[in-house]
């Protein structure tokens, strides 16, 4: 125990005051464990307060429209956990009555709900005694058990979460799993963590062995990909055209204006000349303004993008039912990738 009392020790004098931290609402703490998933503290925690002030319940979430929550989630990225918090809450709503599950395998029914989810909401909640397993517990418990299975490995969840079930304080799993990820995300930092006031430096054995820049070991991501996106901005009587992203791909259901991609970057004659092609331009177009390049980048890939402005009084008619036409002064109600938005923006 002398591991878990001292990380719960170093918790109660250092933690972070949060505000999911005061309560034991499952729907508050599902809240903010999905919205910190890939997200720092300090970016989430607005988002957070938005979200819990604007969907109370999980039933306000359930009723809420799409474009009402993906405009909500506008600029915190991987979109894919809003569209699953939406329907999760709609689970929640109609499948459990209005009423959280209650254990980490009831819970994991839920849309989006993972391994890491459902064990921080079973134990914050109900004090289920289940280890959570987040990047900064990956880290400490590989730095500490100097532990060189790559962290990113088939193996590696079940080779760490069975020394995290033999460290879990079974009379407060709760503020142990607390204590053991703000422990990784304060003092076990990812780079030059202060070594030196840490209280379990004597026993660490990556500090013995002078292995903390090395540990943990991640194998090499995949290749990053790299696209190239062409924007068109249909303007005619204060109002922009508009189309929804609805293929299973990046920024899934927001909002774009109309484009192409291509697989290699084009001058512009040549995205003038497939524009033309694809019947997006015509003798009716005229060009207004031409963005520079624009890099945008994700986890896995590198966008590059262009913003056509274009002036078309035909273009509207000629597309009927294919897009949106929404007045100027209310583009901003929808909820676009970052990448537009700082367009826009600007």
């Amino acid at each position: 125990m002398y591991i878990s009392n001292t990380l719960i020790s170093w918790y109660s004098n250092n933690k972070r005051d949060l505000p999911w931290r005061k309560t034991k609402d499952p729907y508050q703490i599902w809240l903010s464990e999905v919205i910190l998933q890939q997200t720092r503290v300090e970016q989430g925690l607005p988002y957070f307060l938005h979200f819990q002030s604007k969907y109370p319940t999980v039933r306000d979430l359930a009723l809420a429209s799409e474009d009402e929550v993906m405009r909500s989630w506008q600029g915190l990225g991987y979109y894919s956990r809003a569209r699953n918090l939406h329907a999760a809450a709609k689970q929640v709503h109609t499948e459990f009555a209005g009423e959280f599950p209650k254990s980490y395998l009831e819970l994991l029914q839920l849309r989006g709900v993972g391994e890491y989810t459902a064990a921080a909401i079973a134990s914050f909640s109900y004090k289920e005694v289940t280890p959570v397993l987040d990047g900064n517990v990956f880290r400490f418990l590989s730095r500490y058990y100097g532990i060189h299975t790559p962290i990113n490995s088939s193996s590696a969840k079940k080779e760490y979460t069975a020394v995290a079930k033999e460290l879990i304080d079974p009379n407060r799993p709760d503020t142990f799993n607390q204590a053991i990820m703000e422990f990784g995300a304060l003092q076990c930092k990812p780079k030059s963590p202060d070594c030196s006031t840490c209280p379990l430096n004597g026993t660490c054995m990556a500090f013995k062995n002078n292995e903390v820049d090395l540990l943990p070991i991640k194998d090499k991501k995949g290749k990053r990909s790299t696209r190239f996106f062409y924007y068109f901005l249909f303007q005619h009587n204060n109002t922009t055209a508009l189309k929804k992203r609805i293929a299973k791909d990046i920024w899934q259901s927001l909002y774009e204006f109309p484009m192409f991609e291509s697989k290699t970057e084009l001058e512009e004659l040549e995205i003038l000349s497939m524009a033309t092609d694809l019947k997006l331009l015509t003798e009716n177009s005229k060009i207004e303004h031409i963005s520079p390049k624009i890099k945008h980048v994700l986890s896995h890939q590198d966008i590059y993008a262009r913003f056509f402005k274009i002036y078309d009084p035909h273009f509207q008619h000629q597309n009927r039912g294919k897009y949106l036409y929404i007045k100027d002064d209310k583009l901003m109600e929808f909820a676009f990738p970052r990448l537009i938005e700082q367009y826009l923006q600007k």
